[in-house]
């Protein structure tokens, strides 16, 4: 079929060229935004690189302190050198990385979509109860009871796993149940709610509600999650001991690995033609709708991607910590994560991995120095970024950078 070009525009420039006649029309030029002939099609915009080589190059600087300098200061270096880095550090750092997924997962959902959740705290503590399980049931007769079944059951009286452990034994079976129980929850969840057009507060009410609801649930001991005391003492994990110095280093490694690779695929997805839907979302939900596009599909598949997001986080962070309980769903945490996201910079991707690192590091340093002044600096801190550093730490950067550029 052939094209039909659309009419000539009537506007002032059209109508200057028609009293010129051909000479003046000469002398005027052509239209600065000429209609494409027939035949032509419209030029969209190239697809952007997914980095830029400053990027590239930053990425493989971090996959090399990753892989190669915290095993060799971890494992090489003698413990009495400066260089040593200490069990304590790996272990706060791979902490930190795991918050890190949480952040890049809730700046896909709010910084791109514009969906603020304040219930991703479930999601994580979910992918950590699933991993605790297997744990719990790697320990064997090495528990205090030595029975087959785990310690608190033993002490309760029960004499048979519940029926949600019957999976419990098998690795390919946790790791499967890791992405697919977040992941089912926050589908379900999100299906309804997005359905109903609930958006705004009252949607981050309801996600608040939702992951209070379900620590009340998993604070009952006979949910089979081991009551208020959760999941800990593990022993091993894969017939290998958990809490060995090269056990430590390998979950460190596996969890930096994870991060940079959600770094990439969050990446991929905001440069996609996906991503570009979702900030139409995020800006004009209404005027998408009026394109011909359901915000349905594009809001349930970025929520549920977040949800999984954190539960792979939450199963990483579980055998480092050595601990899961209901205070991981606690409304606290959750607020945390968007509190990570904001003072790093929503909409970047970089900066609520730094927003993680810059909170989390200070409330490791804070909670030991002064424990009473904790809550009072996180809230401090959110108030001081929403009211003076909208953009967070990252758009802060950018802004003294583009100064600095325009006085030179």
């Amino acid at each position: 079929m052939s094209s039909i070009r659309p009419p000539v525009s009537e506007g002032p420039f059209s109508r200057l060229r028609e009293k010129a006649g051909d000479e003046g029309a000469a002398r005027i030029g052509p239209h600065p935004n000429p209609l494409p002939q027939a035949g032509e099609g419209v030029k969209l915009p190239g697809r952007q690189p997914l980095l830029t080589r400053g990027g590239w190059g930053s990425f493989l600087v971090a996959l090399l302190l990753i892989c190669a300098l915290a095993p060799l200061l971890n494992l090489i270096v003698p413990a009495d050198s400066v260089f040593h880095l200490s069990d304590y550090a790996v272990a706060l750092l791979g902490r930190i990385m795991c918050y890190a997924i949480c952040a890049l997962a809730m700046d896909l959902i709010w910084g791109y979509t514009g969906i603020l959740s304040l219930g991703h705290g479930l999601f994580f503590a979910l992918g950590g109860y699933v991993m605790g399980m297997y744990l719990m049931r790697q320990i064997g007769r090495d528990g205090n009871y030595k029975s087959d079944l785990p310690d608190f059951m033993v002490f309760l009286d029960w004499k048979e796993l519940p029926w949600h452990w019957a999976l419990s034994d098998s690795f390919i079976a946790t790791l499967l149940l890791v992405v697919l129980v977040p992941g089912v929850v926050a589908f379900v969840f999100g299906y309804f709610a997005f359905r109903s057009r609930i958006k705004g507060v009252y949607f981050s009410i309801i996600t608040q509600a939702m992951t209070f609801a379900a620590m009340l649930l998993f604070f009952r001991n006979e949910t089979g999650f081991g009551g208020n005391n959760g999941f800990t003492d593990f022993k091993r994990i894969l017939g290998f001991a958990v809490a060995t110095q090269n056990m430590r280093m390998v979950l460190f490694v596996l969890t930096g690995l994870t991060l940079l690779a959600f770094f990439l695929l969050a990446r991929w997805l905001v440069r996609a033609k996906f991503g570009r839907v979702l900030q139409a979302i995020r800006d004009a939900e209404s005027r998408v709708m009026f394109s011909g596009y359901n915000p349905l599909g594009y809001k349930l598949a970025i929520w549920t991607l977040s949800a999984v997001m954190c539960g792979i986080a939450g199963a990483l962070y579980v055998p480092q910590v050595g601990i899961i309980n209901p205070g991981e769903m606690s409304p606290a945490n959750s607020i945390e994560i968007a509190i990570w996201a904001a003072v790093g910079g929503r909409g970047t991707l970089v900066g609520p991995i730094v927003g993680a690192f810059v909170v989390s590091g200070a409330k490791s340093w804070l909670t030991v120095a002064a424990p009473e002044f904790w809550l009072y600096f996180l809230g401090g801190l959110f108030i001081v970024v929403t009211l003076f550093l909208p953009d967070g730490v990252v758009g802060l950067v950018k802004k003294l950078k583009s100064v600095r550029g325009a006085k030179k």
